[in-house]
């Protein structure tokens, strides 16, 4: 990673009792687009806002190309935000919102209107600078608050849940067109969102909050095929989650006794003998075939019945009652180890030692 443009050290903000980051540290390069992701309330709005200027750190510092933030009332910080709602001026035209930020920081006309019409070619918009935002879908007032966050040229651009309010199909589109601006111009991004699937497809790197604490922070594939904890496992994505005491800890890999079931698994980082853990392992790494089928040496596997279907289009998700446990197993339909189950089937149950994870439950 290149060096830090952004450096938040043991950032914390509490309201009287109530604790809402409880001690973020985190680093971001030049140029990098990273996600604060996690469910209402875990913290992350309020660490973007800290980083904006919006809310004081009660401790804790945050640095900017090596300038210290806490200090700088938000004006001062040279920092792009876009929020959720767009906060587009109503009585302004589209060139007029884009403009404005750069009449405030005092820019000639002539170069205003350059960067303006630069502006609205890169959101798409070149023909709309005269329209009013009232004008205009919700997508298309997204891309003036974008273009308008962006035309200043500001060394960090903070997003805030900006898509929330956009359909599904229009939020996709949009999810594309951001992580193309972002990998056209270099921009340095940290984008809040609670939508697992928004994350893993826009991000170079995914922080996940919760109970205002980072839990794991890494590349979209690491949280979603490593996870550390069992909220990140269960928050990221559907898994299943079998727990267990580990008997045995050796090569990076656990034996963990699954209450009647032997399971193997990946060791999520520092699990040791006699830890009370979760296995996870993903719905679509498991396969499904008849109840006597015999276990590979590198394969965990589990005997049920099947007690419910439901066809996906592309796939059939299975859920299978295997003891007192219910798992979930993801079929490709067309694939060649597809295989039609009913409902009272009896089914075994197989997915690769590399595929499970053993991790702990901080909250437990």
């Amino acid at each position: 990673m290149t060096a830090a443009i952004l450096e938040l050290r043991d950032v914390r903000r509490s309201y009287d009792s109530v604790v809402a980051v409880d001690g973020v540290s985190v680093e971001l390069a030049e140029g990098e687009f990273l996600s604060f992701l996690g469910p209402s309330g875990s913290g992350k709005t309020t660490t973007l806002q800290m980083i904006a200027g919006l809310v004081a750190p009660t401790s804790g510092e945050i640095f900017l190309k090596g300038q210290p933030l806490n200090p700088l009332p938000p004006y001062r910080r040279n920092i792009g935000v876009v929020f959720q709602n767009y906060a587009l001026f109503p009585h302004m035209t589209v060139a007029k919102n884009i403009a404005f930020p750069l009449e405030m920081r005092h820019v000639p006309r002539d170069e205003i209107e350059q960067r303006v019409a630069r502006a609205l070619a890169l959101v798409g918009l070149a023909q709309h600078g005269s329209r009013l935002p009232s004008q205009m879908s919700g997508g298309q007032q997204q891309r003036v608050a974008l273009a308008r966050a962006m035309v200043f040229e500001p060394p960090l651009l903070l997003m805030d849940e900006p898509l929330g309010a956009l359909d599904k199909k229009l939020r996709e589109q949009m999810q594309l067109e951001i992580k193309q601006l972002h990998r056209n111009l270099g921009m340095t991004i940290i984008y809040v969102t609670h939508d697992q699937e928004e994350a893993l497809t826009m991000s170079d790197r995914i922080a996940v909050f919760n109970n205002g604490r980072i839990e794991q922070i890494g590349l979209p594939s690491e949280i979603y095929e490593h996870p550390n904890t069992r909220f990140v496992a269960n928050f990221i994505g559907e898994t299943n989650l079998f727990p267990g005491r580990v008997l045995e800890v050796a090569d990076g890999y656990c034996r963990i006794d699954g209450g009647g079931l032997e399971l193997r698994a990946r060791n999520s980082g520092t699990i040791k003998k006699g830890a009370n853990v979760y296995v996870a392992v993903r719905p679509e790494r498991t396969l499904l075939s008849g109840p006597h089928t015999v276990a590979e040496a590198d394969e965990n596997s589990v005997t049920g019945t099947i007690s419910e279907t439901v066809y996906l289009g592309r796939s059939w998700k299975y859920v299978v009652k295997a003891g007192g446990t219910l798992v979930t197993a993801v079929q490709q339909i067309g694939s060649r180890l597809d295989t039609s189950f009913a409902i009272g089937d009896a089914v075994s149950l197989q997915w690769k030692i590399e595929d499970a994870t053993a991790v702990y439950d901080p909250s437990a």
